[in-house]
């Protein structure tokens, strides 16, 4: 009887010892940060609670809902296989994805969800923040002045984003209506948002569109690109000549008035002598 007392006792203390299952999910990075509308970002999840021995196998979905958005057969599914328990040993589970940024995401901190299930342990829903920034600028660009002689031409480049940018320059890439001769590429610096700078360029410019190609790096120091085309037309820029002023009728009236006038003041003076 004492045995039988002893062994329940044994068995109640073993169950009261051993721990249920909990697992803990945490958005540990995220790059870049803050996430850019349109680009992607790369999430890291840490899963830790996976060395309780009550855990079995674990798996982490990343929900596909705004702002974020999946690439053709990604399923954001993250699975984890039971391992051997080690007592007094920690075992963290790091889960990445790749997803892109909805374009029209809003500025600001967006909730994204993951959902976390596994044996021994119930299913739950898991909310974090992700912090989203539009940090692309914006340009404005036309041709200030060409001179068809000395084959000058400047581009006038305007900042129009809400965002400053640094090391901006304007490259004129191949192409059949403008010829360069030189450097195709001009480092023009830093424009901070509404400021404007121009390029100088050595070219042959037809009319038609002009491609250009403009990069510079945003608030975060990443480099970017981004292609504008403008039109052109020389008849802007011919040279003008000043057209000739017409005398008007009343100086040609005036002018005959006087020769006659002349001409009767000696007429009439000769005839006085005679």
């Amino acid at each position: 009887m004492k045995k039988l007392v002893f062994f329940v006792v044994l068995l109640a203390a073993s169950f009261a010892s051993a721990e249920a299952c909990n697992l803990n999910v945490t958005l540990l990075n995220q790059d870049p940060y803050p996430a850019v509308p349109g680009d992607y970002v790369k999430l890291v999840f840490q899963i830790t609670g996976l060395e309780n021995p009550e855990c079995g196998s674990a798996t982490l979905q990343l929900l596909e809902k705004y702002p974020i958005e999946f690439d053709e057969g990604e399923d954001g599914i993250k699975s984890f296989r039971k391992v051997r328990f080690i007592r007094d040993y920690s075992l963290d589970a790091m889960a990445a994805f790749k997803v892109r940024i909805n374009p029209d995401a809003l500025d600001g901190t967006n909730q994204i969800e993951a959902r976390i299930s596994g044996e021994g342990f119930a299913e739950q829903i898991v909310k974090f923040d992700l912090e989203v920034r539009d940090v692309k600028a914006d340009f404005e660009v036309h041709v200030s002045s060409y001179d068809p002689t000395t084959h000058d031409i400047s581009f006038q480049i305007l900042n129009i984003a809400e965002n400053d940018v640094k090391a901006v320059s304007i490259e004129i890439p191949n192409q059949d209506n403008i010829k360069v001769k030189g450097a195709r590429k001009v480092i023009i610096g830093d424009l901070d948002s509404n400021e404007y700078s121009t390029a100088d360029f050595k070219a042959l410019a037809r009319d038609g569109k002009i491609r250009l190609i403009i990069s510079y790096s945003d608030s975060i120091n990443r480099r970017r690109k981004i292609e504008k085309e403008i039109y052109f037309d020389s008849s802007s820029f011919a040279v003008q000549f000043p057209e000739d002023k017409k005398t008007p009728w009343t100086t040609y009236i005036l002018v005959v008035l006087l020769i006659i006038a002349v001409i009767w003041f000696f007429v009439k003076r000769k005839k006085s002598h005679s």
